[in-house]
């Protein structure tokens, strides 16, 4: 069994990703925790209800459309953290700086807690004359606080199949495998492979086969050094294959990636020729890589050129939150990349190793005079690794981005976020947008827009998408240095509007109804989280029959489906809890309830009859008794805060969420139970990130002091940052437009092209499309169902069997239509059996004659039948009960059996068998094969091998080999006995396949 739930992204102009796979035994595992710019809650009740049933997590790329949500629900979901989560290395390491980039950017992230919760907790609710436009933010995660969660997930690494451990609410896997094979659309980004039984899922969503300058194509084809020229057995015909249908509308551009690469440089160039500023938003963690790459080689190329270049007038800078944390992983990363780019690296590190002491501190004069002559330079010429650009510069704060702005030289940014909701990008837009010699560039296409929602009312990367589709005010039509059309749309005098969100901290009755909304979920998540620690001991050793039989019946619940509370359930289960009722906690009531120490044993029976004792447990392991790491730390290791020691020996507990703290506590908690220190009693400004992140990335950055200014100035227009409980607030305003928009596609996705090569090619029993938009959805169904000749539904002539378009919490089945049947076979028939080994699996076939078991009568119990002798008198209750015995006497059905064919039919089968040949042989392992015979074998076209220049090879998309011989020419026969060519090959071809011969 297999059903497949798309939560978010099915049939949507959102590009958030969540979906829930189901398979037999009630094992559930969520792909992706995306979330859109919008950051509304309601978009998670779906994947709420769910938590309590999930057995495992899966994170396929370290974009906000995949993993946005993974915080929030960490820190506001009970239960999510006790779930397993997967992904790879690079996805963890991109997926924490981007979290801690948009938290740190914007307040929406910590998304606004709904009106209707509000008004359910909190009585106070209706009574606020304003609370119709109260829009009151949950508690955002820290930057600790997020490093924390990353730091559960397990990471793994590309075609090693791994065994997940489930969740401890989740029933058994049985054996589930998940695999994980390069996506190449993002560093690290994950096509995912889940067997389960008979099912054996692909899971491929935002793919590129395309190879760019730092990241390979997908896996579907596999490397080089493997012939490329089929799909790789692990992911070829799968039982469901669930893609992607993002850009399916759009076909490659001409030239490729080269081809790309220059349009861009060209862009860039006539901008920087009238003077003005090119802004390029992009995403913080993934995408940013590839363009920071080109970019900074660019300027490495053109430096090194002889020639007057146009870029070195210009400065590029990079402005993110946490660039610098970005860039350093990525240097630690190079493995995950493409193979020229590790060997740019080691070349690098080898000149580097040889010109040590030459290039290890630039002399003052040398610099000051490249910043003369407009040549930047990081604080080494040439860098360690690959991600410490020379030429382009780090911005980390705001102060320095508006500083930077306000000069009126050429320069190129490039900065988060490719939507303009957030970050960098909407700040420099704000300042960029009057001037007609600037220039935006998108690298992604944002999606259509909502036409029920006003222009003025939509994302701004939206808007500029439909400005320049459009092409209402003119467009400027120049030609590249490749002769390619550059088209760049005029905005004449249009308007944006600018809806800035701030944070303001609550007051007065808002705090009271916040205080009260806290209260009641701490009680909800105390009630769902029965294994707490706040539960007595006593309580959790002494177990009545009552809790055990209902523990046990749970367990045996095949579909495990667990249990959907409300809040008003919730809280009458808490009620009943502290209520104490003889009746339902049975004799532990004298352990439970305090004060009571009598109980009513007469008529009990069992354990209410005794009374209880609690035998204390001793938790131990293979070593022993555990002990605490803590209680044995010198006083120089122990974890102190202003000389006193803050650990939880001394019986002091952090209050919890909701809970009311001491007078003089006035600093929330840490994640590590410590509180932070004041310091120097200056707290941290809006739009500006963490210290502790400066600190590991602002040295290292290659900002110099003349452009970055003073790092500790305050800014006075940067609103302070609330660090308890607050709301948030929007001031509107509208800027003129004139600046140009041009698109260059750097979304690194896979386009009409792959998806119509490469399904065909996977061969997958069944298809579901996701992730798209309703007409992409719909044209890549109907293109399948041409090429795949899928057969209608008999129901509905309009839908397909084996194509499956869901939307946004429709569940299909997906499964593998298989039927099994149990036959017994007989023991001739078993010893003429011949076995043979494909692959690693025995293969037999058999024929015989199916005949029907005759049933077997059950043994009856002797204490049974010498029962019935004592009740019998006479002879004719004795026959009366021999007739009823007959009829109700039980028999023991058994399977058909399976027998040798009779002599006599063996005659009329023989003619009807053929042979069988059972196997896939594959081009590439016959090239291999004859290679090392010594005969010459070599691609020719798609799908064709030549061999000794006169045998072609083919394999069709049925699997079906063909072998054809040209003719042979006197002299090379006497030269080469040729003719043996085609017998070898075929010889071979048989070689790799288990005939077996029908009868």
């Amino acid at each position: 069994m297999f059903n497949f739930t798309p939560l978010l992204g099915a049939q949507s102009t959102s590009p958030a990703s969540q979906s829930l796979l189901e398979f037999e035994g009630g094992v559930k595992v969520l792909i992706d925790l995306g979330w859109d710019t919008v950051f509304d809650v309601a978009q998670l009740e779906s994947l709420e209800k769910h938590v309590p049933t999930l057995s495992v997590i899966l994170l396929t790329h370290a974009t906000s459309a995949h993993i946005a949500a993974f915080a929030h629900c960490c820190k506001h979901i009970p239960l999510f953290t006790q779930i397993p989560v997967y992904a790879t290395t690079p996805v963890i390491s991109l997926g924490r700086t981007l979290l801690q980039d948009i938290y740190s950017s914007t307040p929406l992230a910590s998304s606004i807690i709904p009106s209707a919760s509000l008004s359910e907790a909190s009585y106070s609710y209706a009574t606020l004359s304003s609370h119709a436009n109260l829009k009151i933010l949950l508690q955002p995660p820290t930057s600790e606080e997020i490093s924390q969660y990353f730091a559960l997930i397990n990471p793994l690494k590309y075609s090693q199949p791994h065994q997940p451990l489930p969740s401890p609410f989740s029933p058994p896997l049985n054996g589930l495998t998940i695999t994980a094979y390069n996506a190449g659309h993002t560093l690290g980004g994950t096509i995912w492979h889940i067997q389960h039984g008979m099912e054996s899922v692909v899971y491929a969503v935002d793919w590129n086969q395309v190879r760019e300058n730092v990241l390979t194509g997908a896996a579907w084809l596999g490397t080089s050094s493997t012939g490329g020229a089929e799909v790789i057995e692990q992911l070829r015909k799968p039982t469901a294959l669930i893609c992607s249908t993002k850009g399916v509308e759009q076909t490659a551009s001409a030239g490729g990636r080269i081809k790309r690469d220059e349009l861009l440089l060209d862009m860039i160039r006539t901008t920087i020729t009238r003077g003005g500023t090119v802004l390029i938003p992009t995403d913080s963690s993934a995408r940013v890589l590839e363009l920071a790459y080109v970019l900074d080689h660019a300027w490495q190329r053109e430096a090194s050129s002889s020639d007057q270049s146009v870029l070195n007038t210009a400065r590029l800078y990079l402005a993110s939150m946490n660039a610098g944390a970005t860039m350093r992983y990525a240097s630690s990363m190079i493995e995950w990349m493409d193979e020229n780019v590790v060997r740019e690296f080691e070349a690098e590190a080898a000149k580097s190793g040889n010109n040590n002491k030459q290039h290890r501190r630039m002399d003052s004069k040398q610099m000051r005079r490249d910043q003369d002559n407009s040549r930047p330079t990081g604080r080494d010429s040439t860098p360690g690794d690959m991600f410490e650009f020379r030429y382009m510069k780090l911005l980390e704060r705001k102060s320095q981005v508006e500083k930077i702005l306000s000069r009126k030289t050429p320069k190129v940014i490039l900065a988060s976020d490719t939507s303009l909701t957030w970050g960098f990008s909407r700040d420099a837009l704000q300042r960029l947008a009057a001037d007609p010699a600037n220039l935006v560039i998108l690298t992604e296409r944002s999606g259509c827009a909502n036409d029920s929602i006003p222009e003025d009312e939509q994302e701004l990367g939206k808007i500029l998408w439909k400005w320049y589709t459009e092409k209402k005010d003119g467009v400027a039509i120049e030609t590249s240095s490749g002769g390619q059309t550059v088209e760049q749309a005029y905005t004449d005098n249009r308007f944006l509007r600018f809806v800035d969100p701030s944070r303001q901290p609550l007051e007065g009755k808002e705090l009271i109804m916040y205080q009260q909304y806290l209260a009641t979920k701490r009680q909800l998540q105390t009630t769902l989280q029965s294994g707490s620690d706040a539960m007595l001991e006593n309580a959790a050793d002494a177990i009545d029959e009552t809790s055990s039989t209902s523990s046990s019946s749970e367990e045996s619940d095949p579909e495990h489906q667990g249990k959907a509370l409300n809040m008003s359930a919730a809280l009458a289960q808490a009620r009943n809890k502290l209520s104490g009722n003889k009746e339902v906690t049975g004799v532990n009531v004298l352990l439970r309830q305090p004060g009571l120490y009598d109980y009513d044993v007469r008529g009990k029976k069992g354990r209410d009859a005794i009374f209880p004792y609690v035998t204390k447990r001793r938790r131990l392991d293979d070593f022993g008794e555990l002990i605490r790491p803590e209680d044995y730390l010198r006083a120089e290791e122990r974890d102190d805060v202003d000389g006193q020691d803050m650990r939880d020996t001394n019986g002091e507990k952090q209050p919890g969420l909701g809970q009311k703290r001491k007078w003089e506590d006035t600093s929330l908690p840490s994640t590590h139970g410590r509180r932070p220190s004041i310091g120097s009693k200056k707290r941290r400004k809006y739009g500006e990130p963490d210290q502790r992140l400066i600190n590991g990335t602002r040295e290292q950055n290659g900002v110099d002091n003349v452009e970055s200014g003073s790092s500790d100035e305050s800014d006075p227009e940067i609103e302070e940052l609330s660090i308890g409980p607050g709301k948030i607030i929007y001031k509107d305003s509208s800027i003129q437009t004139n600046l140009r928009i041009a698109y260059v596609d750097f979304a690194g996705l896979h386009d009409q092209r792959s998806l119509s090569m490469l399904i065909p090619l996977i061969q997958p029993r069944k298809l579901v499309l996701v992730g798209g938009s309703k007409s992409e959805t719909s044209w890549l169904a109907e293109e399948c169902r041409q090429k795949l000749r899928t057969r209608p539904s008999s129901n509905d002539e309009g839908t397909m069997n084996d194509i499956f378009t869901p939307v946004n919490g429709e569940t299909v089945s997906a499964s593998m239509d298989t039927n099994a049947w149990t036959v017994k076979l007989s023991d001739a028939l078993v010893r003429r059996l011949r076995w043979q080994d494909v692959k690693g699996l025995g293969v037999v076939t058999l024929m015989g004659r199916l005949g029907v078991s005759r049933p077997v009568e059950l043994p009856e119990a002797d204490a049974l039948r010498r029962k019935r002798q004592r009740i019998v008198k006479d002879e004719e209750d004795a026959s009366k009960l021999e007739d009823l015995q007959a009829m109700t006497r039980p028999v023991l059905e058994l399977p058909p059996t399976l027998d040798v064919i009779p002599a006599s039919m063996q005659a009329a089968t023989r003619s009807v068998a053929q042979p069988l040949h059972v196997g896939d042989l594959r081009l590439a392992d016959l090239r291999r094969i004859l290679q090392s015979t010594g005969h010459s074998a070599e691609f020719r076209g798609e799908g064709t091998l030549l061999i000794d220049d006169i045998i072609a090879v083919r394999k069709s998309t049925t699997g079906q080999i063909e072998v054809e011989s040209g003719g042979i020419r006197l002299s090379d026969l006497m030269a080469r006995d040729k003719e043996e060519s085609f017998q070898a090959v075929r010889r071979r071809i048989y070689e790799g396949l288990a005939i077996i011969l029908g009868g």
